[in-house]
């Protein structure tokens, strides 16, 4: 068994994120909670944790992996974004909302849509995670944790203990966050369109 954390949900033990950034930078696959669900999380450069969350999710090499981002000061430098995206997303964020927007040279290739060259960013509104993305000071590459076959994300931390306990090297308690994925929104298009409905609100994207 590797390491787990029952950190609170709001007001986060510093000793405890430190630790959890400390698994990140040396490597580590973390699970995680966000404010729409738990999400598998790792560094941004390292591309065997970025292998591991494939196998785990199998999934295939189409896939939108995302940055998750402290605020929106850090989208610029991993991707392309105009003032009308940007003024959007600022009224959204932090929030549960995914963003897929045109990759800068910053992302690594391999995180990148290999066919659109997209990557998704978004900023979580959840205290843990807002506690780790400060102190790493960077983007962390994360996937929603969906298992195989199931539609919904895992959210109870003792039942992702079962499931890969063996598999992850930090999983974090941080209570229940909710069976709701982030709304996926495309960027690259206009009007943007909705690719996944989630908990975040589609009432600002409705022309009618």
């Amino acid at each position: 068994m590797n390491q787990f954390l029952t950190i609170h949900p709001k007001n986060p033990q510093r000793r405890l994120i430190s630790q959890a950034v400390a698994i990140l930078r040396a490597g580590g696959l973390i699970v995680y909670p966000t404010d729409s669900s738990y999400a598998l999380g790792c560094h941004i450069g390292d591309k065997a944790a970025m292998e591991r969350i494939s196998h785990i999710r199998q999934i295939d090499n189409d896939h939108n992996f995302t940055l998750v981002c402290h605020d929106l000061s850090e989208i610029g430098t991993y991707a392309k974004v105009d003032n009308t995206a940007f003024r959007l997303m600022k009224s959204l964020t932090p929030g549960p909302y995914t963003f897929i927007l045109k990759a800068t040279h910053e992302v690594p290739r391999r995180l990148q849509n290999p066919k659109r060259k997209t990557i998704g960013l978004r900023v979580p509104d959840h205290a843990i995670a807002k506690a780790i993305l400060e102190v790493l000071g960077e983007p962390i590459m994360s996937s929603t944790l969906i298992m195989p076959n199931k539609n919904r994300p895992e959210t109870d931390p003792e039942t992702i203990r079962e499931l890969l306990g063996k598999q992850v090297d930090l999983i974090i308690d941080g209570g229940n966050c909710g069976l709701d994925p982030t709304t996926v929104v495309d960027m690259m298009i206009e009007p943007p369109q909705i690719l996944r409905q989630g908990k975040g609100s589609v009432d600002v994207f409705k022309t009618d």
